[in-house]
C-alpha cells in the first residue's frame, strides 16, 4: 500500500507541476518519454503555437511578437502562353493550362492543411486572369468552387492598363505586367495581413503554407521587421558564390537571398511602403524585370527554403526552374 500511495502522491505532484507550468507559460520536455506534458505532444510533432511561441528543439522557445491574422493568395493566371516569349517545352511537356490547374490544386491542398492548424487565421484565394480560354476559366472556377476556401475570380480588363503601361511590348509581356499591376492595386483595395503573390506554374508541397506562416512569424519576431518569403529554392542562386546566412524555421532551413522571381509572400505594410518602387514592374519591362524586388531585399530580409516548398515548372534545363532535392514527379502526380 505504501508504494501505491507514494505513486499517487508523485502523480499528483506531477499534475500540479504541469498545471503551474502551463499557467506561467513554461513548457516541459520529457526526454525519457520524448514528449511535452504541457503541450500533450510528442517531441517529433510541431510544438510551436501560432501567434504565441515558436519552439524548436534544442534551441528553446521564442515569444512571437508578430502575429499573423490573415493571408490572401493572389494567383496570376494565363493559360494561353506556354512560356512567355519563348518557344520551349516545360517539365512534363503539357499544355500551359495543366500547370495552372495543378498549381491551384496544390495551393488549395496546402491552405486546407494550414486551416486545420491555424483556426484563427483567415484565408482566401483571388485568381486574377488574363488571356485564358473560356473553357480554362470554367475549369479554374470549378476547382475554386470545390474547395472549402473563400475565393474570388477576376478576369482583368487589359484595356484599363493601356494608358498605364509603356507601349511596344509583346502581348504576353503586356498581360503579365498588367496582371502584376492589378495585384498591387488589389493590395491597396483589400484587407489582409499577408499577401502571397503566385505565378501559375508553381506546384506546392502540402505543408508549404503552414511552414511559411510559422516561419514568417518567427523571423519577423527575430528581425523585428517585415520580410519576404519565397516558396522555392531556385537553382540559379547556386550558380554564384554569394555570401548568405542560414536560419531555422519551423520544419525547414531558410537562407538569406537577394534575388527572386515574382512569386513571394510578404506583408501588406511592406507592399504599401514600396508601392511606387514595385509599380515600375507594372509600367515597364527592364531586364531583369524583378530588379525593384531585388532592391527591396537590400533592406528587408528575403528568405528561401531548403529544401523547396514549391517548384517552378520551367524547362528542365532552366536554372530558374526545377528546385533541387524534391520528388518532382510525385508532387506533380499528387495534384492531378
Amino acid at each position: 500500500m505504501k508504494k501505491i500511495n507514494n505513486t499517487n502522491k508523485s502523480n499528483l505532484f506531477k499534475k500540479l507541476f504541469i498545471k503551474l507550468c502551463r499557467l506561467f507559460g513554461f513548457e516541459i520536455l520529457d526526454q525519457a518519454n520524448f514528449s511535452s506534458p504541457t503541450l500533450n505532444k510528442k517531441l517529433n510533432q510541431t510544438l510551436s503555437i501560432q501567434g504565441k511561441k515558436s519552439i524548436t528543439l534544442p534551441l528553446g522557445q521564442i515569444e512571437i511578437k508578430r502575429k499573423i491574422s490573415s493571408l490572401k493568395i493572389i494567383l496570376r493566371t494565363c493559360t494561353s502562353e506556354l512560356i512567355m516569349d519563348q518557344n520551349k517545352k516545360r517539365l512534363f511537356g503539357h499544355d500551359k493550362n495543366e500547370y495552372t490547374f495543378r498549381t491551384l490544386r496544390s495551393l488549395i491542398r496546402s491552405v486546407n492543411k494550414a486551416k486545420v492548424i491555424f483556426d484563427k487565421i483567415k484565408f482566401d484565394i483571388v485568381v486574377t486572369d488574363t488571356n485564358s480560354s473560356e473553357n480554362d476559366i470554367i475549369q479554374i472556377k470549378k476547382i475554386l468552387e470545390s474547395s472549402n476556401i473563400e475565393h474570388k475570380f477576376i478576369s482583368i480588363n487589359l484595356k484599363e492598363f493601356e494608358n498605364k503601361i509603356k507601349p511596344g511590348y509583346s502581348k504576353a509581356k503586356f498581360a503579365n505586367m498588367a496582371n502584376f499591376y492589378n495585384s498591387l492595386l488589389t493590395v491597396k483595395k483589400e484587407e489582409a495581413d499577408l499577401f502571397y503573390f503566385v505565378e501559375d506554374d508553381y506546384i506546392h508541397v502540402s505543408n508549404a503554407i503552414t511552414e511559411m506562416i510559422y516561419s514568417y512569424e518567427k523571423f519577423a519576431t527575430i528581425f523585428k521587421k517585415e520580410l519576404i518569403l519565397l516558396p522555392s529554392d531556385y537553382p540559379y542562386l547556386y550558380t554564384n558564390d554569394a555570401n548568405t546566412k542560414i536560419y531555422l524555421g519551423e520544419g525547414s532551413h531558410w537562407r538569406l537571398v537577394f534575388e527572386s522571381l515574382v512569386t513571394f509572400m510578404t506583408s501588406k505594410s511592406l507592399l504599401l511602403e514600396n508601392f511606387e518602387k514595385l509599380k515600375v514592374m507594372g509600367i515597364e519591362w527592364v531586364d531583369p524585370w524583378e530588379k525593384p524586388l531585388h532592391e527591396i531585399y537590400l533592406d528587408k530580409p528575403c528568405l528561401s527554403p531548403i529544401p523547396s516548398l514549391a517548384y517552378h515548372c520551367a524547362n528542365i534545363n532552366s536554372v530558374f526552374g526545377i528546385s533541387p532535392n524534391l520528388d518532382h514527379k510525385k508532387l506533380w502526380d499528387e495534384n492531378n
